[in-house]
Order: structure tokens, then C-alpha cells, then sequence
């Protein structure tokens, strides 16, 4: 399978069982180009997520978005921290990720929507790695503040932020951020995975 592995996942990325080239591909890159994503490009990624598992197929995710240059971008942009905002100011669009806490067959508490809404992110993320797009989440932004700019209700729960965008140039990016643009290793197996009981 390591013959179809774009160089910089060939470089960097190693699976010690054998795995889908598209899992091993998929990784968080920073550099975007602002060059603006078409409604299908942008639309196929939410289709994608929206095929995900969930338990009693609730969907408890909701995705709500902002397009670069247009009235929701810069509240949007202001969730961000500093950090992230050095660049994603090169993204065509900013997404905040809700769950739905509560089921709405009988109006109970669902234990799993956070579980199933990470699935669903999941899933767009792996649509936009075959796109060759970079799609990056993010838990740095003002959470409080996402549930008055996307209008929240108290039966959701935001998640997380992502930048999507076409890919850029990793020397358009800052110094200290061009050390971190490559394919990121994993903890040893071992680590994460344990039988009969945590070790």
C-alpha cells in the first residue's frame, strides 16, 4: 500500500499493520491558499460527514459555516486565538461544529453525541484528504462566544472550530509555524490500545 502514499506521508507517517492509504494520508496542514472553495467542493465534505454512525441515526451533528468575504467571516474569525488566526486568515471557510445533547425521538439526554459528532468530523476530514484539501480542527477558539455568533441553544453543545481550504505554500506561513507543517506521528499502539483492562 506504500506506493500510493502522497512523499510527504511516505516521509513521516508509518503504520505498523497494514491500513488504507486514505487513513494514513489524511493529516492537518495549515498552509491554505485563500483561493475560495465552490458550493459542491464545500458541500461534498458536509455529505461526507453526514454519513457517519450514530447511535438510533440521531445525527446529532450540526455544521454551521462561514465563506471568506462575506458578512459571517470576521464573527467567525474573532472565536479564534491568536495563534490560529496567524493562519487561518488564509482559509476559504470557517466552520464551528455543534452537537445536539438531547434525542429528539423522546427529548432524552444522549450519552454518545459528542461520540457521534466526532465520527461525522471524522468523516469530512477523510473527504477533503481525497480532495487533497486541507481541512484542520481546532479547540482554539472562544467557546462561549461560538454559542451567541451561531445563536446556540442550550440542548447543543459546541465541539470544535475547523479551517477549511485548497492547499498553500508551507513557506507562506509563519517561521515557527513551517516547523510544524508535516503529517504528525502516533503514540505506539501499545499505548492506546490494552486488553481486558487499562494498563
Amino acid at each position: 500500500m506504500t506506493q500510493k502514499l502522497p512523499e510527504e506521508i511516505r516521509k513521516n507517517r508509518h503504520s505498523k499493520y497494514p491500513i488504507h492509504p486514505l487513513i494514513l494520508s489524511r493529516w492537518s496542514p495549515r498552509s491554505m491558499s485563500k483561493e475560495p472553495l465552490s458550493d459542491e467542493e464545500l458541500m461534498s465534505l458536509f455529505e461526507a460527514a453526514h454519513w457517519a454512525p450514530s447511535c438510533y441515526n440521531e445525527q446529532p451533528w450540526r455544521f454551521i459555516y462561514a465563506k471568506q468575504n462575506t458578512s459571517y467571516w470576521d464573527s467567525f474569525f474573532s472565536l479564534l486565538t491568536e495563534y490560529n488566526k496567524k493562519w487561518a486568515i488564509n482559509a476559504s471557510i470557517l466552520v464551528v461544529i455543534l452537537s445536539h445533547k438531547v434525542f429528539t425521538h423522546n427529548q432524552k439526554p444522549s450519552v454518545t453525541h459528542s461520540f457521534d459528532t466526532g465520527a461525522a468530523w471524522a468523516y469530512m476530514a477523510l473527504e477533503g484528504s481525497t480532495r487533497n484539501l486541507a481541512v484542520h480542527g481546532m479547540g482554539g477558539f472562544d467557546y462561549e462566544r461560538a454559542k451567541i455568533v451561531c445563536k446556540v441553544s442550550n440542548d447543543y453543545q459546541v465541539e470544535a472550530m475547523v479551517a477549511i481550504g485548497k492547499r498553500g505554500k508551507k513557506e507562506d506561513l509563519a517561521e515557527e509555524l513551517q516547523k510544524k507543517e508535516y503529517p504528525s506521528k502516533r503514540k505506539h499502539l501499545t499505548q492506546v490500545v490494552m486488553e481486558g483492562y487499562l494498563q
